[in-house]
C-alpha cells in the first residue's frame, strides 16, 4: 500500500505534535530496534524516530532501511527525524483520507 499525497500531509499533521519514540545513535539500527519499532507502530499505527548527532547512520537511507524490514511507509524526513506509518492489524485508531 502506498500512501497518497493527502495521507501523507494529513499525517505530517499528526506527527507533528508528537516526540521521537526512538533514538538512533553509534549503535546504528540493530535488531532491538527493528522489532521495538514493528511493536511501537502495530500499539501506535504513527512513530517518530529521531537520529542523533553521533550516529553514522544517515536519515534517508535508515528510513528506507527501518520501513523495508517492519513493512512501514516513511511519511516524511526531515532534519534528523523520520516519521514512520504503518496501519495496526489490532489496534487501528487512524483512519485516513481517502
Amino acid at each position: 500500500m502506498s500512501l497518497t499525497n493527502s495521507q501523507k500531509k494529513y499525517l505530517r499533521r499528526l506527527s507533528h505534535k508528537q516526540s521521537p519514540v526512538f533514538q538512533i545513535g553509534k549503535q546504528g539500527l540493530g535488531e532491538n530496534l527493528i522489532k521495538q519499532t514493528a511493536d511501537t507502530l502495530e500499539a501506535r499505527e504513527l512513530i517518530k524516530i529521531n537520529i542523533l548527532q553521533n550516529s553514522a547512520e544517515e536519515v534517508n537511507e535508515a528510513a528506507e532501511a527501518i520501513a523495508s524490514a517492519v513493512d512501514a511507509e516513511i511519511v516524511q524526513t526531515i532534519g534528523s527525524t523520520m516519521v514512520l506509518y504503518k496501519e495496526s492489524r489490532n489496534n487501528k485508531k487512524i483512519e485516513l483520507p481517502k
